[in-house]
C-alpha cells in the first residue's frame, strides 16, 4: 500500500464529532417536516374514500416513533448506551442520501400538489397525477423517504435510533403499496391501469 492509499484509508476512517451528527440529523428532521407544511398550505378537499384502518394507523404510529427516536437522540442521553463512533466513510454517503431524499421529497410534493395525503385517502377533487417525477415513478415520495431513512441510519451513530425510522418506513411501504394501488385502481379505473403499465413503482427501469 503506497502513501496515497494509506492517506485515503486514514481519511475514510477518521471520526466525525457526535455534535456534527446531531446538527445534521436535526436540520434534516426540520426539513422533513417543513417541506409538506410549506408546499401544502391550502385547504384540501374532504375525504371521500379511505383505506385508513387499524393496520394503517399502527404503521403510521411506528413511523412517527422512529422519527421521534432520532429527535430524542439529538436532545437527550436516552440512547447513549447504543452509540458507536461515526466515520467519514459513513457520514459522507449519509449526508448525500439525506440531501437527495429531501430534494426528491420536495419535487414529489410539488408535483402532487393538493392530491397528497399522509394516509390511504382519496379526497374530493382528487386527480391522478402523471406529470413531473410521476411520469416515471408511481411512488417517488416513498423512494425519497427511504433515502432519507438510509441517510439518517448512516449519519446517526446509534444502533437503535439510527435505523429506527428506516425500518419502520420500509415496513409501512411493504404493507401499503398493494392497498394503495388497489385504491387508485378503484378510483381511477382504466386510467390508472394504463398509468401503472407504463411506469415503475420505486426504482426507474427496474421495479
Amino acid at each position: 500500500m503506497d502513501a496515497e492509499e494509506r492517506g485515503r484509508g486514514d481519511l475514510l476512517s477518521a471520526t466525525i464529532s457526535p455534535w456534527a451528527a446531531r446538527a445534521v440529523v436535526a436540520a434534516a428532521a426540520l426539513a422533513l417536516v417543513a417541506i409538506p407544511a410549506l408546499v401544502h398550505r391550502g385547504r384540501q378537499g374532504e375525504v371521500v374514500r379511505s383505506g385508513k384502518g387499524i393496520v394503517e394507523r399502527m404503521l403510521l404510529g411506528l413511523v412517527s416513533l422512529g422519527f421521534l427516536c432520532a429527535l430524542l437522540w439529538v436532545a437527550t442521553d436516552l440512547f447513549r448506551f447504543a452509540d458507536y463512533p461515526l466515520h467519514v466513510a459513513a457520514f459522507v454517503p449519509g449526508v448525500s442520501c439525506l440531501l437527495i431524499g429531501l430534494g426528491l421529497l420536495y419535487r414529489s410534493h410539488a408535483d402532487l400538489g393538493a392530491n397528497w395525503s399522509i394516509s390511504l385517502e382519496v379526497r374530493d377533487g382528487h386527480r391522478l397525477v402523471t406529470r413531473g417525477i410521476y411520469q416515471r415513478l408511481r411512488h417517488p415520495m416513498y423512494l425519497a423517504l427511504i433515502l432519507y431513512g438510509l441517510g439518517q441510519a448512516l449519519v446517526l451513530p446509534n444502533w437503535l435510533a439510527g435505523p429506527a425510522y428506516l425500518a419502520a418506513f420500509i415496513l409501512l411501504v411493504a404493507c401499503r403499496l398493494g392497498p394503495e394501488e388497489r385504491l387508485m385502481a378503484e378510483t381511477f379505473g382504466a386510467g390508472y391501469e394504463a398509468y401503472r403499465a407504463r411506469t415503475r413503482r420505486l426504482i426507474p427501469g427496474l421495479w
